[in-house]
């Protein structure tokens, strides 16, 4: 029971499903021949909106986790920096970003923005900030057991 009370398992599983959609699926999307700019942004729309409440249902679950760990204060910073990242891509970020997407659609080219960059940034920050927080767990758990032992 004290490994699911452990923070670890849920940031390792918010790491791979945030960097298999962001690192993997998105970059290969647009390699494909046979799709077309527009396509492969309405598609990466939709993908990240879904990313976004799934992110948002693991951040519920990591701070449940995170209180039942008895270790709050350990987590408190790095989980506190996972809320406003996911609450600026979600306010910010991804309406902009499909705001752009519709641009495009329609034909038009929009200005350049900084949003997908600091969309980058804040999702390479978010996936640093899930494996800190997920082997930093592991190491609080073994130091648990190396004590009690």
């Amino acid at each position: 029971m004290a490994v699911l009370r452990n923070p670890a398992w849920i940031s390792f599983i918010w790491f791979g499903m945030t960097a298999g959609v962001s690192m993997l699926a998105t970059p290969v999307r647009f390699s494909a021949a046979t799709i077309t700019r527009p396509i492969a942004l309405d598609v990466g729309r939709v993908v990240f909106a879904a990313l976004n409440k799934a992110e948002f249902v693991a951040l519920i679950i990591l701070l449940i986790v995170v209180r039942a760990s008895g270790r709050i204060g350990n987590y408190f910073a790095v989980t506190g920096i996972l809320a406003l990242i996911l609450l600026a891509q979600a306010v910010w970020l991804l309406p902009e970003l499909a705001a752009r997407t519709d641009l495009i659609i329609s034909g038009i080219e929009p200005t350049p923005s900084i949003a997908h960059g600091a969309y980058s940034v804040m999702e390479l920050t978010k996936l640093g900030l899930l494996l800190f927080l997920g082997f930093r767990s592991l190491q609080l758990l073994v130091e648990q057991r190396s004590e009690s032992n």
